[in-house]
């Protein structure tokens, strides 16, 4: 946990090259939040959040150099590639990073807010399937090579799927003994695309963010029914759709703080056990890749998330279902810890 105390502060970007958060650090990380029903940007570490508007007045004070930041709770608008205030919000991040000790009272302790979704309504919420071999590989098919194939996209409804950070993942009465965790990297862009490259795609994101793409592994309507050829599929994506079913957040780590994406690693924990712990560099399709493919048929426009798939290790595999009560810590380095209880 971070010490605000902390006496002295690395630059993770210098002495670690994946980019881990070391203790103490405010590197370009910025979240959503409710505090005394006001919801607020503010700049974040992984115990104490500094909203952004009195960032900006503390930096101004300290170094005489006036800087403000906009009064909104719309991460675009400080993120790369456009956000107009950008610039700013880097430097009061970089002012925030060199501080042995904030002024009091500057930050906020997570116990005290209510951490949000980082993009609360976006226009799309897109996720990947078979992104790495080895998850293909624990649930049967045969793994393949990038030239063999296509990234397979399937989309959730946002506004009922996206879940904020801490808050409980409900387990659907009408079909519940099935239900399993999918720790992801999320894609949030920050200026529209359409047909862009691989080579320039990243430099359309303004961010990395976690997602939990719970699923409904044997959701099957209508138990009665008639089978269909295509009805496999359809109850596989009718089961990503259950209200609650995708947890994101706690922050956005800024696009310019992660040289590459594909150098992150994944944990992620039931009740402490260790279920998932991979790298983003096992994706079959890497982020720019998945950004090239949506872009040459699908106009992908700011605050649009892509969750780029997850890796081996899901319940399914061992016949490990969630259950009411448990806890889930969903964790990608140089973003943080996306907890979840289950309910």
């Amino acid at each position: 946990m971070l010490n605000k105390t902390h006496a002295s502060h690395q630059n993770s970007f210098t002495t670690n090259p994946k980019h881990e958060i070391l203790p103490g650090e405010f590197i370009m990380q910025v979240c959503r939040y409710c505090h005394h029903d006001q919801t607020a940007a503010g700049f974040y570490n992984s115990e104490t959040i500094v909203p952004t508007v009195a960032a900006a007045a503390a930096y101004s004070s300290a170094s005489g150099n006036s800087v403000e930041l906009p009064d909104t709770d719309n991460l675009l608008e400080l993120l790369p590639p456009d956000g107009m205030a950008f610039a700013n919000a880097s430097k009061v991040a970089d002012w925030l990073q060199s501080q042995a000790e904030l002024p009091a009272g500057l930050a906020l302790h997570q116990a005290d807010v209510e951490l949000l979704v980082p993009i609360p309504r976006p226009n799309k919420l897109m996720l990947l399937a078979g992104n790495y071999a080895s998850h293909i590989e624990e649930g049967g098919g045969t793994a393949v090579e990038r030239a063999e194939t296509f990234p397979y996209v399937f989309m959730k409804p946002p506004t009922t799927t996206l879940t904020n950070p801490g808050c409980s993942v409900h387990i659907p009465k009408i079909s519940p003994d099935h239900i399993d965790w999918e720790l992801e990297l999320a894609v949030v862009m920050g200026r529209e695309a359409k047909g862009v490259s691989e080579q320039e795609a990243l430099s359309y994101v303004a961010g990395y963010t976690v997602i939990n793409d719970i699923s409904n592994r044997k959701f099957q309507p209508n138990p009665g029914r008639k089978e269909r050829s295509k009805d496999d599929f359809f109850d596989w994506l009718h089961g990503k759709w259950h209200d609650s079913f995708c947890p994101c957040g706690p922050c956005i780590t800024s696009a310019n703080a992660i040289g590459d994406p594909q150098q992150l690693d994944l944990t992620l924990h039931v009740n402490g056990q260790v279920h998932q712990d991979a790298s983003t560099a096992q994706q079959v399709f890497p982020v720019a890749a998945v950004i090239e493919f949506i872009s040459s048929f699908v106009t992908l426009e700011p605050g649009d998330i892509i969750s780029t798939g997850t890796p081996a290790g899901v319940g399914n595999a061992s016949g490990t279902y969630l259950k009411p009560g448990d806890r889930v810590e969903a964790s990608i380095s140089s973003i943080g810890t996306l907890v979840s209880q289950v309910v």
